[in-house]
């Protein structure tokens, strides 16, 4: 039986790569947004159904962050809907270290059909995609971090796990932690950054207070500013400070080095505009 797959969160940083992987491999995919034909809103349940029509698996992200109050609910109802359509597999993008995710985590293993958690560390696109872009192209990363180190994830391989879950047996069941292959601190990162980039690039300690109010005065939304402040303010403690092997295990390849994340992201310019 042909699986028509639903990538939910399809403009996202790994949504939009695991639907262009399906798409290379000439599967059916609908991908979400909320401009899409139809349209998917996390605020509007209204547009839940449409998109699950057909669908037998789907990859599942949040947004803005599985943190928010309203996830856990959203996220049951979603499943529960879900699996009324028919999906026989949820995919479940989580947040490695986050009390909140888990908790949706567990709505997903409990939904009633086959389930796969996806839980990643921090994302190496957040200094290349929206989140820390401009920061980086000022040439200050200010985060609320310390000297914590943190195993950055290349969204490429979350995206490369992700189809491989989706599309071959064997993963149904399965929880994996998904890391880069070593531990940075951001200011590691940052000289990293500089190094492929040839600019100047340094990262500045902040309060989770300072951050917000940055945040705030660079125009990012209420709810994803109020989101990443409580969620750093929490897990960038040391919590996530070890590395896994589940990339390697499900690609059979090592992890992306984050060096070489820098390097092919400058390659293409975007710390250069």
């Amino acid at each position: 039986m042909t699986t028509n797959f639903l990538v939910v969160g399809g403009t996202g940083k790994t949504g939009r790569r695991v639907a262009d992987r399906l798409r290379e491999r000439g599967l059916p995919v609908r991908s979400t947004s909320r401009r899409g034909v139809p349209p998917f809103d996390w605020g509007d349940r209204g547009t839940w159904a449409p998109v699950l029509d057909g669908a037998g698996a789907v990859y599942l992200t949040y947004y803005p962050d599985l943190v928010v109050p309203d996830a856990a609910g959203d996220i049951r109802a979603f499943a529960e809907l879900a699996v009324a359509a028919g999906v026989r597999h949820l995919v479940l993008l989580s947040g490695r270290g986050e009390e909140e995710a888990e908790a949706c985590e567990g709505i997903v293993r409990a939904a009633g059909t086959g389930w796969t958690i996806l839980r990643c560390s921090w994302f190496a696109q957040n200094f290349s995609e929206h989140f820390l872009l401009d920061a980086v192209r000022a040439g200050e990363i200010a985060l609320p971090a310390g000297t914590v180190t943190e195993p950055f994830v290349d969204v490429r391989d979350i995206a490369d796990v992700a189809v491989k879950v989706l599309t071959e047996p064997g993963h149904t069941g399965e929880l994996y932690e998904l890391t880069g292959p070593r531990l940075l601190s951001f200011a590691d990162a940052a000289a990293q950054i500089a190094a492929a980039s040839g600019r100047d690039v340094r990262y500045v300690p902040v309060s989770a207070g300072e951050f917000a109010a940055a945040a705030a005065g660079r125009g990012l939304p209420e709810a994803e500013a109020g989101a990443l402040t409580e969620l750093f303010a929490r897990v960038l403690d040391g919590r996530n400070s070890s590395v896994t092997s589940d990339v390697e295990r499900v690609l059979g390849r090592p992890a992306t080095e984050f060096a070489d994340f820098a390097r092919d992201a400058a390659a293409t310019g975007v710390w250069a505009r």
